[in-house]
């Protein structure tokens, strides 16, 4: 008895939520290049700062990084831009500590950043820094502006319902957002504020950065395509994969998979789509012999137009779809490939 014991650590002092204003997104850079999920979030915040009327700041870490007046065209009010040769490479510590700083001094109410490598390591690190919640993979946000509370939304349950976190007792209410389920703004905005330069004093890390590899093992990252052919489980075997490969490289597009068949080791996890996979958001989304469990549309229901193959005119995938064709994926995608080809020569 008694084996086991949890101590709740508590602030030293009470919050005062009134005292908390203002939305901050992580402006995430790689290689001194601003990454498009960011462009998503600060889309997604302008949305969130006009019901509670407050400014949206980004936050950046960096060296030289190219760019950064686009954060203001993208949604921000103003930049707070971190700048020092020892944050010119993601490292959690100097980049947490920064930030967690940066919070306390300024007292944001709402931080959200993306629901990659480096937004869930670095924020999951900022919020035990600084005492807050942090919902991770969020694929909804809203506001209760009555209460001011950030209403997050994201799978549970392995996929099969959606919860709503509120965090009212700490501040500021943090989140991760799965890239490509928000919308970067469809017109610049017509920021009024600047990019400041914030001085910071010696950042340690005690990881040494030695060099950065690229994942060569697909010709397109399919989180950036602009249209995808997936397959999946009703392929039946591997080397079915070759005519997805070959459908993907006449239309010039990413080459996907269903967990299902990364399970199954027919093809690198990198290609996998869904909730464990990749969140993607093409112009088109091809999906052959893929059922469309709860797990996969989460992670490509908000792609433009969907067009899904399958034998089972019952399967899940149909309800997404913008075309289904109920049929064998061994007759269909042979003769659209034929299609394809001949219209190429002509």
């Amino acid at each position: 008895m008694n084996a086991l014991s949890i101590e709740e650590v508590k602030r030293d002092t009470e919050i005062d939520p009134g005292e908390w204003r203002g939305i901050w997104v992580f402006a995430e850079q790689r290689r001194g290049e601003i990454q498009s999920s960011t462009y998503e979030l600060l889309g997604s915040a302008r949305g969130l700062a006009g019901k509670l009327d407050v400014p949206v700041t980004a936050i950046l870490l960096g060296n030289e990084v190219k760019e950064p007046g686009s954060l203001l065209s993208a949604g921000a009010d103003e930049v707070l831009y971190v700048k020092n040769a020892a944050l010119d490479h993601f490292g959690v510590e100097p980049y947490s500590k920064a930030i967690a700083n940066l919070i306390s001094e300024r007292k944001p109410e709402v931080v959200l950043g993306a629901a990659t490598f480096i937004g869930r390591s670095l924020l999951a690190r900022i919020a035990i820094k600084v005492h807050a919640g942090l919902t991770a993979d969020c694929t909804g946000l809203d506001v209760d502006t009555e209460k001011r509370l950030l209403l997050q939304t994201r799978p549970a349950f392995g996929g099969n319902i959606m919860a709503t976190i509120i965090c009212p007792e700490h501040r500021p209410q943090m989140a991760t957002v799965r890239p490509k389920v928000m919308k970067p703004l469809q017109e610049p905005y017509n920021s009024k504020g600047s990019i400041h330069e914030i001085s910071v004093d010696s950042l340690s890390n005690r990881v040494n950065f030695l060099e950065f590899v690229t994942d060569d093992t697909s010709r397109i990252n399919i989180a950036e395509a602009d249209v995808i052919v997936t397959g999946g489980r009703g392929l039946q075997d591997p080397k079915n994969f070759a005519i997805i490969e070959e459908l993907a490289g006449l239309l010039g597009s990413a080459v996907g998979a269903s967990r299902a068949a990364v399970d199954a080791g027919w093809i690198n996890y990198s290609h996998q789509v869904g909730q464990t996979g990749r969140t993607v958001s093409p112009k088109l989304y091809i999906a052959v012999g893929v059922s469309g469990a709860i797990q996969h549309l989460v992670g490509m229901q908000s792609s433009d137009y969907i067009i899904a193959v399958n034998k089972d005119p019952n399967a899940p995938i149909f309800k997404v779809a913008n075309i289904g064709i109920v049929g064998d994926l061994f007759e269909v995608v042979p003769k659209l490939i034929e299609e394809l080809k001949r219209r190429k020569e002509t």
